[in-house]
């Protein structure tokens, strides 16, 4: 995977997906399109004119730890051998390997001060 190690993907958690759109259409000038996935509506956002998807957005309680924030994810070749790695490394694993049909494979990390990422090999597009 010519992106291991690069941020890949960032998702919006919120409260207000419209509010969001509104903001990040009017800053950025995002799209949007709204798909069912296995969590329920998710909103994808793509720079216009790009067929590929930046962010998304996925509803969130506002009282849910979490909330109004951004998280990322990084590109890893294998995400049970970093799992693995961040275990040697000192940190934590806060969700082990997992699969998101269609997606690829996740899994929610933690390094040893606390920090979390999510590590994600995505399926071929």
């Amino acid at each position: 995977m010519h992106f291991h190690g690069t941020i890949i993907w960032n998702e919006l958690m919120t409260s207000d997906v419209e509010a969001a759109k509104a903001f990040y259409g009017a800053v950025l000038g995002w799209t949007f399109e709204t798909v069912d996935s296995a969590v329920g509506p998710y909103t994808l956002a793509r720079r216009p004119g790009e067929p590929r998807p930046v962010a998304g957005f996925m509803p969130w309680a506002a009282a849910t730890p979490g909330a109004e924030d951004w998280f990322a994810y990084a590109g890893v070749d294998d995400v049970a051998a970093a799992v693995a790695a961040v275990r040697a490394a000192g940190g934590t694993v806060h969700r082990d390997v997992f699969d998101i049909a269609g997606v690829g494979t996740f899994a929610i990390v933690a390094d040893p001060v606390g920090a979390v990422i999510g590590l994600m090999k995505p399926l071929p597009m």
